[in-house]
């Protein structure tokens, strides 16, 4: 079996239509044996299925979709799961162990040409759909590279100087439309009047980047209300399901003889960080 992640810095990409990259993972006997990222090679969902048809992909995992992109792959003999986020290895995992539940078609935005709503016929009007599917992204800042497919050579790390992710030691730039809501804010607005060639240094704020943490977000469940959370680890990360059966990453930070408490929110939520940024090139 292949399993196909839309893929962004080891994120679930949220647009199916946008997606630049995919991981692909092979799978025997509900073991992942080996992954590698694969460029899509078109726009739209016409395009993109077939890649995926080509690379003999079994399942697809992903954000949003519409019904045009669903039916698709429908056609390559590719089964969707939808509205998924967080880590990709963590959510093929979810799926190996029958964790993940498939939200079906959730992107109706139809007022373009192209019937996947979050699909590169935005335009570069609006710089392409972000955020959500229901509509066109409106960045809150300007500059001349805004709505642009840009590529950027990025460092980034903690105040401490603990590098938490560099696209040099994967040896290839991140490709994304500034302003299209692809990016965190700060990271985004510090691109958006770059030179071709320029290095920057930016350090974030939380409200910048991945927002401050939210304590609602942590929470304590007994064992009697999870079975099997018994078993869990601290340190473990793990897919949980909302009270609309939709499932949504969390990671084990502490556990009793009784209960076990989840962190929801995202591993860089509240934290301020640095970036050192090298726009290779505006397309």
């Amino acid at each position: 079996m292949k399993i196909a992640v839309t893929y962004n810095n080891g994120e679930i990409f949220e647009h199916f239509g946008h997606s630049e990259e995919f991981k692909v993972y092979e799978v025997e006997d509900k073991k992942v044996i080996s992954s590698t990222l694969v460029k899509a090679d078109g726009q739209g969902h016409g395009a993109l299925a077939s890649l995926l048809g080509n690379e003999n992909v079994d399942v697809l995992i992903c954000g949003g979709i519409g019904a045009g992109a669903a039916a698709a792959l429908s056609e390559q003999g590719i089964e969707v799961c939808a509205g998924q986020s967080g880590n990709t290895d963590a959510a093929v995992e979810a799926f190996l162990n029958g964790q993940l539940v498939d939200s079906g078609v959730n992107c109706d935005h139809h007022s373009h040409d192209e019937e996947e709503g979050c699909g590169s016929s935005c335009g570069s009007s609006c710089g392409g759909c972000g955020g959500g599917c229901g509509g066109c992204h409106q960045p809150s800042f300007d500059g001349k590279n805004v709505g642009k497919k840009v590529r950027a050579h990025y460092r980034g790390t903690l105040n401490d100087g603990t590098q938490f992710d560099s696209s040099y030691d994967r040896g290839e730039p991140l490709e994304f439309v500034c302003g299209a809501g692809m990016m965190i804010e700060g990271f985004d607005k510090a691109v958006a009047n770059m030179e071709v060639g320029d290095i920057v240094d930016v350090h974030l704020m939380p409200e910048e980047a991945y927002g401050p943490s939210d304590p609602d977000a942590i929470f304590t469940v007994s064992f009697a209300e999870l079975p099997g959370s018994d078993e869990l680890e601290v340190g473990q990360k793990v897919y949980l399901q909302n009270i609309y059966g939709q499932p949504f990453p969390a990671s084990v930070v502490a556990k009793d003889d009784k209960s076990v408490t989840f962190d929801a929110n995202h591993e860089m939520a509240g934290k301020e960080l640095n970036f050192r940024i090298e726009l290779v090139e505006v397309l």
